[in-house]
């Protein structure tokens, strides 16, 4: 595994050292994640969202604890039901579990739905400054730096300073390094 990443990592330079030769080719990366977090509007949607996921959350509980008590209640009096009746309870029993089961499943849909809507107009907003950014400093390609996944760099500078840019394209500042670094 490790020599195909080294023959297509060579494949790649080969390319790139190519596609040099016909244009300037200037490189940079950020980290789309880091400048998310900066912006103002994060802590408005974070708190959006905490709002919209406790309301979730209680109206699972309470349709749990509901069908906790039917199931409860079923139990206490099924020694005293008809066989017709006990049968009749455990499939509206059954029709109520499978129900809450799909309100569990259609919770996570509504969950990320709603974080998707909330965070759409700040990444709009931080790919349209990495756009203008890349174009106003004539970089040709921009790769993006997520959390667990290195990009895929075939060279860079250690100067670069791409992300500072976006920044300061948006208005904000780089936070200071912690000390000892």
């Amino acid at each position: 595994m490790m020599k195909v990443k080294v023959i297509l990592s060579a494949i790649a330079l080969l390319c790139v050292g190519f596609a040099a030769q016909a244009q300037e080719v200037k490189i940079g990366y950020t980290n789309v994640e880091f400048i998310m977090d900066l912006m103002p509007e994060m802590e408005q949607i974070a708190a959006d969202i905490k709002d919209y996921e406790t309301q979730l959350q209680t109206t699972l509980q309470i349709k749990g604890e509901d069908f906790q008590r039917q199931v409860q209640t079923f139990e206490q009096a099924s020694q005293t039901m008809t066989e017709e009746a006990r049968a009749a309870k455990v499939q509206e029993l059954t029709a109520l579990r499978d129900n809450l089961q799909k309100m569990e499943s259609d919770t996570q849909i509504s969950y990320q739905r709603k974080l998707g809507e909330l965070l759409s107009p700040v990444q709009t907003k931080v790919v349209n400054a990495i756009n203008a950014v890349a174009a106003e400093n004539n970089y040709t390609h921009i790769f993006a730096e997520s959390a667990g996944q290195a990009p895929i760099l075939l060279y860079t500078k250690e100067e670069d300073k791409f992300t500072e840019l976006v920044l300061a394209k948006l208005g904000l500042e780089m936070p200071a390094a912690p000390a000892g670094n």
